[in-house]
Parts: C-alpha cells; sequence; structure tokens
C-alpha cells in the first residue's frame, strides 16, 4: 500500500472535462473517488455513442489503447466534477512486475473488465431495449438521477423518445 500511495497522485476534473479525448495516446489510468464519467464514441457522423459510466470506486482508461500503445478510440469526459487518482501506466506496470500481491490485484481487475464487456455485448445483442434499461437501473441504481436522459439512451442502444415510451410503460406498471 506505501507503494502504491507513492505512484497515485490526485486529479480534479470539471464537469465538461475530459480524461482524454478520442486520438489522443493514453498514458494514466484513473480511479474516480468521487464524481462521474462517461466513456463514449462518436461516429463519423457527430453521433455519440455511450459505452460505460464510471461512478465513485470504478477505475478509469482508454485500457486495449493503453496495452497496445495506440491512440484512444474514445472520449472519457466528467459529467460532474470529478475526483480521482491517477497512477502513470508504467509506473503500474512497474509495481506488478516487483510485487506479486499487485500481479494478482491487476489479473482480478482485468478479469473484472473482461466479464463486464461480456456482459455488456450479450445485452447489446440478445436483450430488448426495456430488458437492458431495466439491467442499467439494477447495476447503476443511482445514476437515473445523475445522468441525462440521452446519454442513457445512448447507453442502451436506442432513442431518446424509445426511453421515454419505455420509463412511461414501466411507471404506468
Amino acid at each position: 500500500m506505501e507503494k502504491l500511495s507513492e505512484i497515485f497522485r490526485p486529479s480534479s476534473l470539471s464537469a465538461g472535462q475530459f480524461f482524454i479525448q478520442a486520438g489522443e495516446r493514453p498514458t494514466q489510468i484513473g480511479f474516480v473517488v468521487s464524481g462521474l464519467i462517461r466513456l463514449y464514441y462518436v461516429n463519423s457522423a457527430g453521433v455519440e455513442f455511450t459505452k460505460a459510466f464510471c461512478p465513485e470506486n470504478h477505475f478509469v482508461a482508454a485500457y486495449s489503447a493503453l496495452l497496445l500503445n495506440q491512440p484512444a478510440r474514445f472520449f472519457i469526459e466528467a459529467l460532474e466534477d470529478t475526483f480521482l487518482l491517477v497512477v502513470d501506466y508504467q509506473a503500474y506496470q512497474q509495481l506488478c512486475a516487483e510485487h506479486a500481491c499487485w500481479q494478482t490485484i491487476s489479473h482480478r481487475l482485468v478479469e473484472g473488465l473482461f466479464i463486464k464487456k461480456e456482459k455488456r455485448e450479450a445485452e447489446l445483442l440478445l436483450d430488448d431495449a426495456t430488458t437492458r434499461y431495466q439491467t442499467f437501473l439494477a447495476e447503476y441504481p443511482d445514476l437515473e438521477n445523475r445522468v441525462k436522459q440521452y446519454h442513457i439512451a445512448s447507453y442502451l442502444g436506442i432513442s431518446p423518445v424509445s426511453l421515454s415510451r419505455i420509463r412511461k410503460s414501466l411507471n404506468a406498471d
């Protein structure tokens, strides 16, 4: 823990500020202490597709871009004023190389990311929009009031109008 505290540094993002933008090469990993972050893609027509939300106690990074030393393909933006602990990826790799316990922790974190990604793929491919919305509410119970509805619709892969209909239908039940 002492070594960890040596390499992580505090950082703040104001709402609307970016942790990383598409096209930039990432060099760091963040841990959200307070606030809210959104990861999203923008296609050639300028349409946004929300990949994920990272509230408190979540790690945030353009992880595959870090691993491949390539530019990120998505944006990581603070939706609220956000306080993070940030570590340089090379320093984190060095910590893991020197301490077996951090190798194990890192391995578990990556497993968790893989499971989350596979679950998200299955939801988008197999579940209908209402089920995806209910899953969102179950996984992020406090986010509906913190996130704009069009961001939630983008995350679900539907239009804001469709989300409004789903919400109305569920509230009528």
